[in-house]
């Protein structure tokens, strides 16, 4: 529950000469309410892998419709394609996923295959620049020292089995480590945060680069808001606040309020021809957590001196 929430119940009884029973009632919806919202904190915890690090999909069961040459033009003999998702708690994740074969009919082999939505991992790559670091969390592991956590590739939803008030309740999000070291350092696709590709060797700039996180719910189709958040931020006027985002953050989504669906998506300073340059991916987990435990420190705090300006008031 919001603190200002609370403070905006618990005003009128403070301020009143209402009977200590009911600010006892009070507490006691508070509490309920805590309770109830903790228990949702979905951490991907309860999901296993068939092998390796991470499942991008190809392990998820699911029928594959295979097409051949999908482009019309002989490079791809034939692709087989496979929509499916996947589950953590309460909350539902898609997944698409495909193999390109060496040949016609899903034949020879495959030659590679993508995928794109939701993924989860285990890895705890922090230091490979590039592609194959897609599964990993620039963090090193899940959120609060757990083993697994989401990534999501080109942003998407999720949907829960049934309607979830975040009132009070948030996610945590990081870089993966491909795009954390993209925005470092440059790659052979994106650019440097910061730098001017025209100057860069000649005279140093400090271009004000971002990429952007922007979470929205929906109840029953309909927005219920949004919120952003910047998983890398250029744009000071003091370069030395510049920063990368390399550790879980806290995202508050009271603001949501009830949702029964959470949609994600990507926006960057970085963009080209094709769109985005900046690798599309980001990290999650613990959807559904509560605040650091001092905030719940702050509300008892303010609980407990309503009780006594109650009790002193009611003497003679």
């Amino acid at each position: 529950m919001n603190i200002r929430v609370i403070f905006a119940l618990i005003y009128p009884l403070w301020s009143s000469n209402c009977m200590k029973i009911k600010l006892i009632s009070l507490v006691g919806f508070c509490a309920s309410t805590v309770l109830l919202n903790a228990t949702l904190n979905i951490g991907f915890e309860d999901l296993t892998f068939t092998s390796g690090n991470y499942e991008n999909g190809a392990n998820l069961p699911g029928a594959e419709t295979v097409t051949n040459d999908p482009w019309g033009d002989g490079s791809v003999p034939s692709q087989g394609v496979k929509d499916s998702s996947f589950s953590s708690d309460s909350a539902t994740f898609s997944n698409s996923h495909t193999n390109v074969y060496l040949a016609a009919d899903a034949g020879g082999g495959v030659s590679y295959d993508y995928w794109d939505g939701w993924a989860y991992s285990k890895d705890t790559d922090t230091s490979t620049p590039g592609f194959s670091s897609q599964y990993s969390a620039i963090a090193g592991g899940g959120a609060g020292g757990s083993a697994n956590y989401g990534i999501s590739y080109t942003a998407t939803s999720l949907s829960f089995s049934s309607a979830v008030d975040f009132t009070g309740l948030g996610i945590e999000v990081t870089n993966t480590t491909y795009s954390y070291f993209s925005m470092l350092n440059g790659d052979s696709f994106a650019k440097k945060f910061g730098d001017d590709p025209a100057t860069e060797g000649i005279v140093e700039t400090d271009q004000a680069d971002w990429f952007l996180l922007t979470i929205e719910g929906n109840l029953s189709g309909d927005s219920t808001g949004s919120v952003d958040f910047y998983l890398a931020d250029y744009r000071y006027a003091d370069s030395s606040q510049d920063y990368i985002v390399s550790a879980w953050e806290y995202i508050d989504l009271s603001y949501l309020g009830l949702v029964d669906e959470l949609s994600f998506s990507l926006s960057s300073s970085d963009n080209g021809s094709f769109g985005m340059n900046t690798p599309y991916y980001f990290a999650i987990d613990n959807i559904g957590v509560v605040p650091e435990p001092s905030a719940y420190a702050m509300i008892a705090g303010f609980l407990a001196l309503g009780l006594v300006v109650i009790r002193r008031r009611k003497l003679p």
